[in-house]
């Protein structure tokens, strides 16, 4: 590919204080060149080398891609009237999965592939350039492995959850659906997955059942994540760090113990503030975890049931103004925190190395993602060094 220089970009986020100010590195009147798939120069536009190409930013900001590093894309069917209940007053339980799975059972491989094709690219169309995508609407050894090979020709971060609910054959012997997520399952799922995942809450998978499936999984070369924590106070986030789970995910309910817990571990809080806004829930506390030394992703739950979103940018102006984050800590949550959570280093920074993973605003700062929710600012995205949008 032809090498290419990004001139005049009024403000650059490299996510890297080495190359600029405060947290997020931020450096004005900037250039970077990609050469191939990766970043190969960064710095001030009057000093930049040259190149094949030439694409001037007219003073609008560059930024990272998005990392998103917690989605449920691979699914059918459609939770529009359970959505239109819980605005009506009806309460979220995990129990709505189910409605997805048997819609998911019944689809084809083409309908599951096109409808996990639409939401990558829309998701690219806002910026995510690196998605996690999850399986757990199977729930059977067939459907649990097809979702994960259909989601790998999409993503290396591909995620085994067979452990979402219990399946409706197994409602009278979760014990016997423990041992077939452990067993042929874990052997069917394994091959396609990089990771394993368990939804430990009331209604799904108690502590002693999330640690025999996420064992089974690190037996099997996999890495454990945990859905920790979301509907009320539990073992997940302990259970996490206890593993050494890469990310405890939505992190709503923490006590003192929790919050201690993981900023005292290498495990990331990732939180899903689409979640808490589609089902009128209390929003997790993001300002505790960051005063605590935790380190923080923020991603979408991009998912049919409780968080229909694939817009990372909607997910920063909630954090911004419901959580306690700051137009910086939001944007590092949702590029370099959700890298940290898929314990990558090459993705969600603007650096000599890394993947050239880019995006550029229709806007001088990355603040606007918070200050104008809602308005579609992103105008060109570069994925692996190519051009995308």
């Amino acid at each position: 590919m032809p090498s290419t220089l990004i001139t005049g970009i009024g403000t650059l986020v490299t996510n890297d204080p080495a190359y600029g100010t405060g947290p997020v590195g931020l450096l004005a009147d900037a250039a970077v060149v990609i050469d191939g798939d990766t970043v190969a120069w960064v710095g001030p536009a009057a000093e930049a080398p040259a190149a094949d190409e030439r694409v001037d930013a007219a003073g609008r900001a560059l930024l990272p891609g998005f990392v998103d590093s917690h989605a449920h894309l691979v699914f059918a069917g459609d939770r529009t009237a359970e959505f239109n209940a819980r605005m009506s007053g009806q309460s979220y339980s995990a129990g709505g999965i189910r409605t997805t799975v048997a819609a998911t059972r019944a689809a084809a491989d083409a309908e599951l592939d096109a409808n996990l094709a639409r939401l990558v690219r829309e998701a690219l169309r806002q910026g995510t350039t690196l998605v996690e995508c999850k399986s757990g609407y199977g729930l059977t050894v067939e459907d649990e492995s097809r979702a994960l090979r259909i989601a790998s020709s999409y993503t290396p971060e591909t995620t085994y959850l067979g452990a979402h609910v219990v399946a409706p054959e197994f409602a009278d012997d979760p014990a016997g659906y423990v041992e077939l997520v452990t067993g042929p399952m874990l052997d069917a799922c394994a091959p396609y997955a990089r990771w394993v995942d368990v939804f430990c809450e009331k209604g799904a998978f108690d502590g002693d059942q999330a640690r025999a499936i996420l064992t089974a999984g690190t037996a099997r070369g996999l890495t454990p994540r945990v859905h920790a924590n979301q509907l009320t106070y539990g073992p997940g986030v302990q259970l996490a760090v206890e593993l050494g789970a890469a990310s405890a995910d939505h992190c709503t309910h923490l006590t003192d113990e929790d919050v201690a817990a993981l900023a005292g571990s290498s495990t990331v809080a990732t939180l899903l503030p689409g979640a808490e806004f589609s089902t009128r829930a209390v929003y997790p506390d993001a300002r505790r975890l960051l005063d605590a030394g935790a380190v923080v992703a923020l991603s979408t739950d991009c998912n049919p049931g409780s968080s229909f979103t694939s817009s990372m940018a909607f997910c920063i102006a909630v954090a911004v103004r419901e959580m306690g984050m700051t137009p910086d800590e939001a944007l590092w949550s949702a590029t370099a925190g959700g890298a940290r959570a898929l314990r990558r280093s090459d993705v969600g920074a603007v650096m000599v190395g890394a993947r050239a993973d880019l995006q550029l605003l229709d806007a001088p700062s990355h603040v606007h993602l918070a200050y104008r929710p809602g308005v579609p600012l992103t105008a060109a995205v570069w994925r692996a060094g190519v051009r995308e949008v």
